[in-house]
């Protein structure tokens, strides 16, 4: 029964995964509601508090939640449901229930991709998340992120804006408007999407829930894409829990002057993949969704406007319009025949150094990766085999070799020479 299962899901004392090792020697959790104190000594590392939690069996709490989900029109998704999304059981520690608002899309049977990033966030990465997810969600894509302000929001509005389903991961509970500025967003997810939680109605967003919120974005998406992310981010967290559930990490190369960049460059040097639209992102699964993934060119028309800068920054917009500078007078141009011929008498560039020189200064690895990749492109899984480099190295020297302008990335996880 649903009543068991929320008992269950809210015991103290109990870890995700000591849950799941519970579910795999129980039916569901009506028996172990009804088994004995010793039917629990198998469990390593169970702590007295888990115990006495499990002794607990006053079901008030549960069913007080279960009528607040259905006086809120929450649902409910146990771990052993069919709808329950295999990318997130799979991982060491999914929540063992879920809640959700509006409609559960086929996350399995689709592209999704996490798009995360600091509240606090530059014009630039903005509107850089609005165009990210507005280019998705028009190629095929789902975008899942933290419903949060700044570049979650950002990249779930362009995704919405490109007519899109898009999944809204809380820190709090399905039924709390958090942060309050984003009700609009709130209601457009609902009614188009779905928005999901682990912690029960009312619960209120706190420092430790948003760290377990980001293993569930990492560990429903193929890859988690950073726009704009500081050194100390939970966007970065996100990113290490989906390298660590074996997912693809993405970033969008930043002004390196801002510190608001700093981390989501130095996941590029670490390896993660650089991107510059949406469809980057997406032709790396166009072969696994070849169904679902399509395309899309035309115009992009997604910009942050001024007032949304100012509230992303925790600045209030002018209340007053400031007075325009007197138009300056535009100085002569000059005219096209001194332009034309200031062309052809510049000065030819200097020869561009030929291959051996480049080679020469490359690394050691990056030169066994430009040698395995002599004969044409090949699979990055083929090229790591060959070199014998770590994955992590290997990644490291791609996006260098990249950034020098002599390799190149190609849809379905293929590299090849310029």
């Amino acid at each position: 029964m649903l009543v068991h299962w929320i008992w269950f899901a809210h015991r103290p004392g109990l870890t995700d995964r000591m849950k799941r090792s519970l579910l795999q020697h129980f039916q569901d959790p009506e028996e172990m509601f009804f088994a004995g104190s010793d039917d629990f000594d198998f469990l390593e590392g169970l702590t007295e508090e888990g115990r006495e939690s499990l002794r607990d069996k006053d079901l008030s709490q549960a069913e007080n939640i279960l009528a607040q989900c259905r006086k809120e029109g929450i649902h409910l998704l146990t771990i052993r449901d069919a709808g329950y999304p295999a990318r997130l059981k799979n991982i060491d520690d999914p929540p063992v229930l879920l809640y959700y608002k509006g409609i559960l899309p086929d996350l399995d049977g689709n592209p999704v991709i996490g798009v995360v990033g600091t509240r606090k966030a530059s014009a630039y990465g903005l509107t850089t998340a609005k165009r990210m997810g507005y280019q998705i969600g028009r190629s095929g894509g789902i975008v899942v992120s933290g419903m949060a302000y700044g570049i979650d929001g950002f990249a779930m509005t362009g995704a919405l804006t490109a007519g899109a389903c898009v999944v809204g991961v809380l820190g709090c509970g399905a039924d709390i408007v958090y942060p309050p500025s984003n009700r609009a967003l709130f209601r457009d997810t609902e009614r188009y999407g779905c928005i999901i939680s682990e912690f029960a109605p009312g619960t209120p967003p706190a420092r430790w829930t948003f760290p377990k919120r980001n293993r569930i974005i990492a560990g429903l998406s193929c890859g988690v894409l950073v726009v704009e992310a500081p050194e100390k981010s939970g966007a970065l967290i996100t990113a290490r829990q989906a390298l660590d559930q074996g997912r693809d990490v993405f970033a969008v190369p930043g002004n390196i002057d801002v510190p608001s960049f700093e981390g989501s460059n130095q996941l590029l040097r670490s390896g993660a993949i650089p991107v510059l639209s949406g469809w980057d992102v997406l032709s790396e699964y166009e072969a696994q969704f070849p169904d679902k993934i399509r395309r899309d060119t035309s115009p992009v028309r997604q910009t942050a406007e001024p007032e949304e800068v100012l509230r992303a920054s925790g600045e209030e917009a002018p209340a007053a319009k400031v007075a325009q500078k007197p138009r300056q007078p535009r100085k002569k141009q000059p005219d096209a025949e001194k332009c034309y011929k200031k062309v052809i008498d510049k000065e030819s560039s200097p020869p561009y150094s030929d291959v051996n020189d480049k080679l020469s200064r490359l690394s050691a690895e990056e030169q066994s990766i430009v040698a395995a990749l002599k004969n044409g492109e090949r699979l990055v899984d083929d090229v790591i085999a060959e070199t014998g480099m770590t994955t992590g190295k290997l990644l490291a020297a791609l996006t260098m070799l990249e950034l020098k302008g002599m390799i190149r990335r190609l849809p379905g996880k293929r590299i090849s020479m310029k």
